[in-house]
């Protein structure tokens, strides 16, 4: 069964920058496309980004566009989510999540799910 570990998450500055890796285990990521999800405490699990396991496809959530960037580093069968210009609203706990989509992403119905890394946009 693929799994999944997310690390990078930490407290930063408003206006800050961090990087998130998903490191994926036991299958390439090649023929999955992963997602990006956080939620926050007392709000529903919001969709942040996705990425094909082509990597031609990607897609954002409105919320974050033009902050926010996906890759993935096919030699490292990682996925990376760059956030720059952190707003305190950014603060939750950052989920990437895992379905065999090689051409496709959507920011819902995923099947492999890793355990979560805390963000926290603080002064």
């Amino acid at each position: 069964q693929l799994q999944l570990v997310e690390s990078g998450g930490g407290l930063v500055q408003p206006g800050g920058s961090l990087r998130l890796s998903c490191a994926a285990s036991r299958f390439p990521l090649d023929y999955y496309a992963i997602g990006w999800f956080r939620q926050a405490p007392g709000k529903e699990r919001e969709g942040v980004s996705c990425i094909s396991g082509s990597g031609g496809i990607t897609n954002y959530a409105d919320s974050v566009k033009g902050r926010f960037t996906i890759s993935t580093d096919n030699a490292k069968n990682t996925v990376y989510l760059q956030m720059n210009s952190l707003k305190p609203e950014d603060t939750a706990i950052y989920y990437c999540a895992a379905r065999p989509w090689e051409y496709y992403c959507s920011l819902r119905d995923y099947n492999f799910w890793g355990q979560g890394t805390q963000v926290t946009v603080s002064s």
